[in-house]
């Protein structure tokens, strides 16, 4: 009995002395979801979309319903040419969130770029610059555009006055894309 009792309180010991065994621990995401919406952009920026589209759906996982990760699908989805996935994104985005400023005008550029539903196009533009941010020279921006394809130029030229005194100085690509429609205004007003 007494071996017995000497065996089980070895046993014992030595199972407790075991925690150095490998043990399975679920930790929690490293990143939120901002961050990962943070990431994907600069993997974008940087020509790498695939990288881009996994954090994007890595702050989805977390969630569901973060329209700057919805927005940022549709970016990369309108940057391959898959227009209809882009707008399916877009449209996710402003179910959520109707008042959304990038969503509204990354959908009307999506309408200026296929050159139809300009009217919804400009609605929704003119959401866009409702909500007023820094998004704001870029809504006037597709404002402009949806202008010049309707032939009303002097509004373009009015939108795009306002575009290019907002744009930020840094931002080399928004004013190469405003002097483009400078000249192309001038070429037909």
């Amino acid at each position: 009995m007494r071996k017995t009792l000497l065996v089980m309180v070895i046993i014992i010991g030595g199972l407790s002395a075991c925690t150095g065994l490998p043990q399975v621990r679920v930790l929690p995401e490293p990143l939120t979801p901002q961050e990962h919406v943070t990431l994907g952009l600069a993997y974008d920026a940087k020509g790498r979309p695939e990288l881009a589209a996994r954090e994007y759906h890595a702050a989805l996982r977390q969630k569901p319903g973060y329209v700057l990760a919805m927005v940022g699908l549709g970016n990369l989805a309108f940057g391959r040419g898959a227009p209809e996935e882009a707008e399916a994104h877009y449209r996710q985005a402003l179910a959520v969130a109707p008042e959304d400023p990038g969503a509204n005008n990354n959908l009307a550029m999506l309408y200026v770029t296929r050159g139809a539903g300009l009217d919804e196009a400009e609605w929704l533009a003119r959401q866009a610059l409702a909500q007023g941010g820094p998004l704001r020279p870029y809504a006037l921006d597709t404002l402009a555009r949806i202008y010049v394809r309707q032939g009303r130029y002097q509004e373009a030229k009015a939108a795009l006055d306002e575009a290019e005194a907002l744009a930020p100085f840094e931002n080399t690509v928004l004013h190469e894309r405003l002097v483009q429609l400078r000249d192309e205004l001038a070429g037909v007003y």
